[in-house]
């Protein structure tokens, strides 16, 4: 994978990644955004895209069960604050190849918020 797409992406977002985020604004973020794909709690399970219980800290493309891209497995990426801000933002960029068909995310709070709940939900 070529890591200049998401260097660049990360330089020029990094207040994205220290934002402080709102828990509860996050999950109506999640539910008009990735809830018709991924689920997350304890009845979590795969649907069109992965669950997200434990994301943040777990290797990109690794949830037992699911079928992740050839990409998104090989990408080397572990979920932190930072890679999962720049991936939701603009997943393609990130991740070329992706099977994340997903616009992106593209207003800083929206994805502060969301990471926020995440966390919240692990």
């Amino acid at each position: 994978m070529n890591a200049w797409p998401l260097f660049l992406l990360l330089a020029a977002l990094p207040t994205l990644a220290r934002a402080d985020g709102d828990a509860a604004a996050g999950q109506v973020v999640f539910e008009k955004t990735c809830k018709g794909c991924h689920t997350i709690g304890r009845a979590a399970q795969h649907a069109f895209g992965p669950e997200l219980n434990g994301l943040i800290g777990r290797k990109a493309g690794t949830t037992a069960g699911y079928k992740y891209s050839d990409e998104m497995q090989a990408s080397g990426i572990v979920w932190s604050d930072t890679s999962l801000a720049a991936f939701v933002a603009a997943p393609t960029d990130v991740v070329p190849g992706t099977r994340m068909h997903f616009w992106g995310l593209s207003d800083p709070q929206k994805v502060a918020d969301l990471l926020a709940w995440l966390k919240a939900n692990p």
